[in-house]
């Protein structure tokens, strides 16, 4: 008789699992959860990085401090680290937000230091922009209706296009994870943006004219198993979440994400499986559906707009007080 108190095992080795991965029925211990999501993470980079015959490439690898970051730049590093055609550079963009960026940053920086890799930092008064503390304050006063995040978002992406521009980057990877993926492709859906679809990286076969190309290698790889493995490797992660978050649309779809898996275990996989059929559809009909961005006449970044959402933004909260 099975005691309720019983650790499941192992499907491959027996020894007590730590994770059921529920979408395809397996138990897993540390060591089969790590290669699982290695396996999965370099089958991702293979896929979507391509490195020019006899030439190098450099990547920005675009980080926080948190779990996600810190598993996707230990990934390029062990794939890709000891190819003397690839330079690897941690980039972290800081946003000034009082207790929360300071110790994220310092777990950024250690994670580089470790991993032997250059690091890379930008803050938003450097670009130009108000310290997100600041920003917050001036959205109250106005009574915006957008949220801290929709601001922070934007300046966010300034600053690690400034940093690969900085590092002559050929590459920018982001540790967007599979929930990650999927609340994206909902939103989009919600609120009908084909064209937001048709961006989505990675960029390997769609490129953007004048864009960077962008890569996502742990797109197939739940949140939970990314953080599990960021614990069973004991890489230096923050934990705390941003103290500006709450309120966010992006919040409610993880709700809205979290329920369909619960309810019906591979939704996840199946919602970005329709942006990818979306994207491959539209690639074979060939169809010219995106007008190519254009510089924005103010800061010179790319936009499909009279100017970029980041000068709109930032001429709306006002001028920087330290400019």
């Amino acid at each position: 008789m099975t005691s309720p108190f019983d650790v499941p095992s192992c499907d491959k080795c027996r020894k007590p699992a730590i994770h059921h991965q529920v979408y395809s029925g397996r138990m897993m211990c540390g060591v089969h959860l790590t290669d699982s999501v290695r396996k999965k993470v370099s089958k991702a980079i293979r896929k979507q990085l391509v490195i020019p015959y006899g030439g190098s490439i450099t990547i920005l690898v675009a980080i926080s401090g948190g779990k996600d970051s810190a598993v996707l730049l230990d990934r390029i590093v062990d794939a890709l680290g000891k190819n003397s055609r690839v330079t690897i550079v941690g980039g972290c963009v800081d946003e000034g937000i009082e207790g929360y960026r300071k110790p994220s940053l310092e777990c950024a920086r250690q994670l580089c230091a470790d991993l032997g890799v250059r690091f890379e930092t930008v803050s938003y008064p450097e670009l130009g922009f108000i310290e997100m503390d600041e920003a917050v304050k001036r959205i109250e006063l106005t009574n915006d209706k957008k949220t801290p995040c929709s601001y922070c978002g934007v300046f966010r992406r300034q600053g690690v296009n400034h940093l690969a521009k900085r590092v002559g980057a050929d590459v920018i990877a982001f540790g967007h994870n599979l929930d990650d993926m999927a609340q994206t492709v909902l939103m989009n859906l919600q609120n009908g943006d084909v064209d937001r679809t048709l961006r989505l990286a990675p960029h390997t076969e769609n490129l953007i004219e004048g864009m960077i190309p962008r890569i996502v290698p742990l797109r197939w790889v739940p949140e939970q198993e990314v953080h599990l493995f960021a614990l069973e490797r004991g890489l230096p992660i923050h934990h705390d979440e941003c103290p500006h978050g709450e309120g966010a649309l992006r919040f409610r779809h993880r709700e809205m994400v979290a329920l369909m898996e619960s309810d019906t275990p591979g939704s996840r996989h199946g919602m970005l499986r329709f942006a990818d059929e979306i994207k491959s559809i539209h690639q074979k009909l060939d169809q010219k559906r995106m007008a190519p961005p254009e510089a924005c006449p103010v800061c010179g970044e790319l936009c499909s707009g009279t100017i970029c959402k980041a000068c709109e933004m930032k001429e709306s909260l006002g001028s920087n007080p330290s400019s």
